[in-house]
């Protein structure tokens, strides 16, 4: 069963500046980047207040709205068990279950699957489990 939220994440244009902002003014701490193969977005840094975790999505030629790249993520204790359900309810998977790399200590061996609600927004969860729904 699904935990607690795991990270909001949205589109910036700039991607010092946000930092930068969120930083200064409400105190989170930038503790992970990375590149993605995706040809629209130049990185993702992920920044943490608490628990709390924003994931900034950095696409500066982005003419769509802020909210381009909006989802949020559910941490699952159990992966394996949530994505038959979902998927067995008929919730449209938008990205189907891939490994990811630990953004820290206590990741690894995470996977993430992404959903689409009914009103097309995108719903990500993050867990561990056997890699029995991979492609080989």
């Amino acid at each position: 069963m699904f935990k607690r939220i795991d990270h909001v994440a949205f589109t910036v244009k700039d991607m010092e500046r946000s930092v930068d902002f969120y930083e200064e003014y409400l105190g989170f701490r930038r503790y992970y980047e990375h590149g993605v193969p995706v040809p629209t977005v130049e990185k993702i840094a992920y920044l943490k207040l608490g628990d709390t975790i924003l994931e900034l999505i950095h696409m500066p030629d982005s003419s769509g709205s802020a909210d381009q790249g909006f989802h949020f993520c559910l941490e699952s204790d159990d992966f394996d068990g949530d994505y038959s359900r979902l998927k067995g309810a008929g919730v449209p998977i938008d990205t189907e279950p891939h490994p990811v790399e630990a953004r820290e200590t206590g990741e690894e061996g995470w996977r993430r699957v992404v959903f689409t609600g009914p009103d097309g927004e995108l719903i990500e969860f993050r867990g561990q489990g056997p890699s029995v729904h991979l492609k080989p």
